[in-house]
């Protein structure tokens, strides 16, 4: 199958999927005109072909090498600085940099950026005129089976037996905001019963990203049966509509 061509986003910092892109108001902002037509274009058709996305750790130098050229630190140490962050590594205080390790650490900024896998594969999803549901498959790991979307209602169901309604995700036209987002939808599903024996809390994404491409994200801790999984679950994948 041949790769999926993978958008510049992909070192774009994300403050978190669920929390950043969360409607932080205790009031929701209203649904745009139009927008079950807008849920239905944006969510993915029978079989969509994806690029499966992971979060990696990231380390931001930016604010410190603005801060140590003002400083008049030592130039090679600030480059073997933000060489050792590329990498991953979590970069040491040096005098040389002409500011304090408070200031240092202060000024390193440690966050979580999408990236590829380089894995495509088809999404397990059906569709009719008034529902889009989620089975399982390779690389989705059972995080959106039994997951489905009224196409009319906007309602979201999943397996646990709880639903959510859709609200608005804002426009991001900045990058130091995060993600660039024309437009989107989240789901929030929280919901317990103890006398099942079931609960999930979740949160789910539908975003059309600056570039045009789709991300669909679903992020979920839940319990079936009194049986509780033992991890918080996520599946970020990345498509065109």
């Amino acid at each position: 199958m041949r790769a999926a061509r993978f958008t510049t986003w992909s070192a774009v910092t994300l403050g978190a999927l669920g929390a950043a892109l969360a409607v932080s108001t205790s009031v929701p902002p209203p649904l745009p005109s139009g927008w079950q037509a807008k849920i239905g274009t944006l969510l993915p058709q029978a079989g969509q072909t994806v690029t499966l996305l992971e979060r990696r750790p990231s380390i931001s130098t930016v604010a410190l090498e603005l801060v140590v050229a003002g400083a008049g630190g030592d130039r090679e140490v600030l480059r073997q600085v933000t060489a050792t962050a590329a990498r991953g590594v979590a970069p040491t205080y040096d005098k040389r940099l002409n500011i304090s390790a408070e200031d240092f650490k202060r000024y390193i900024v440690f966050q979580n950026t999408l990236a590829s896998t380089g894995k495509t594969f088809r999404l397990s999803v059906s569709r009719d005129a008034t529902r889009v549901s989620f089975g399982d498959g390779p690389y989705m790991n059972g995080v959106l089976k039994g997951v489905s979307i009224d196409l009319k209602t906007g309602e979201m169901r999943g397996p646990e037996g709880f639903s959510a309604r859709p609200v608005a995700v804002p426009a991001n036209d900045d990058p130091e905001r995060g993600l660039l987002i024309r437009s989107g939808f989240q789901w929030r599903m929280n919901g317990n019963n103890a006398q099942i024996g079931n609960g999930v809390r979740g949160t789910l994404n539908l975003l059309q990203l600056g570039s045009g491409r789709v991300l669909l994200s679903y992020t979920r801790k839940s319990m079936i049966d009194r049986k509780v999984d033992d991890f918080d679950r996520e599946l970020i994948v990345e498509y065109t509509r």
